[in-house]
């Protein structure tokens, strides 16, 4: 479970596996794929999968980049793509996970959920869930629209299902609400902005509040959250595009070319000339 000793992070199609058939989801139960690796599912991600688990027994600890977390008897756990993940269950444990391609779930209008972690009863998504495989498995007339709808209503479930976490909880709970929010609107708003400010004031809160509630559940403060995501589209891009330095840093909003550089040498670790190189 601790991945910082690494040298590079798996990134597998289905854990253990380099390639998979992939039509609207793939289904199995959490127990038969945890059984074949002693129950410990080592650090990795996937580049273009979204998996939500549904753990109805045992327990299952989890990891999800830095954030660690424990289920007990039940839980829901949200993987989006690229997100560095881990597990360790219980020999006992019961559930299913399921495995979707995160482009059929944007190219439904509705926000995405980020990495998290719902401990508790969550009938309305272990409904949503059941419905969507029981369509993938048998199905019918309007196969793909029944597939649409019944991802949007899993959408809504995850969303519910989290709103409901955050009134009920303590103000963990809140805080842990709030970086989740916080790091999914970096992830679509980091080209356009990268003032504290606009994030704080669209998730109604104080800047001081917003870093507070950032170093505390993301280890980082908002700036650095911000800066991150931008050098991990910088690193993309510098490695599999022949757009020049200065170019990279228009396209993710920074006029300034040597500013540009100066955040992205502190961020690597090295000038992005030296990075492109190595």
């Amino acid at each position: 479970m601790h991945y910082p000793n690494m040298n590079s992070i798996p990134v597998y199609a289905l854990y253990g596996e380099q390639v998979a058939t992939q039509d609207w989801l793939h289904w199995e139960s959490i127990q038969s794929r945890s059984r074949l690796h002693g129950y410990r599912i080592a650090p990795h991600r996937h580049e273009q999968f979204f998996q939500v688990l549904h753990v109805t027994g045992g327990r299952a600890g989890v990891t999800l980049d830095d954030d660690r977390h424990e289920i007990r008897r039940e839980g829901v756990v949200v993987v989006p793509a690229l997100t560095v993940h881990a597990f360790a269950f219980s020999d006992d444990v019961e559930g299913v996970v399921v495995t979707l391609m995160e482009r059929d779930l944007a190219g439904l209008g509705l926000d995405l959920p980020g990495p998290m972690v719902l401990s508790g009863r969550s009938f309305e998504v272990g409904e949503a869930l059941d419905r969507l495989v029981g369509e993938a498995d048998r199905p019918g007339i309007r196969h793909d629209a029944a597939m649409r709808a019944h991802l949007t209503l899993l959408l809504v479930a995850l969303a519910r299902a989290r709103q409901d976490r955050a009134r009920a909880g303590d103000p963990a709970d809140r805080s842990l609400l709030h970086a989740k929010a916080f790091r999914a609107m970096v992830d679509q708003q980091f080209r356009e902005t990268r003032k504290i400010g606009d994030y704080a004031g669209a998730l109604g809160i104080s800047q001081t509040h917003l870093n507070r509630v950032s170093r505390q559940v993301l280890g980082a403060s908002a700036l650095e959250v911000i800066e991150r995501r931008v050098a991990l589209e910088a690193r993309r891009m510098l490695l599999f595009s022949s757009l020049s330095i200065k170019e990279i840093g228009a396209e993710l909003g920074y006029e300034d070319p040597a500013y540009f550089s100066r955040v992205l040498t502190r961020v690597l670790g090295v000038a992005p000339r030296v990075f492109r190189k190595q």
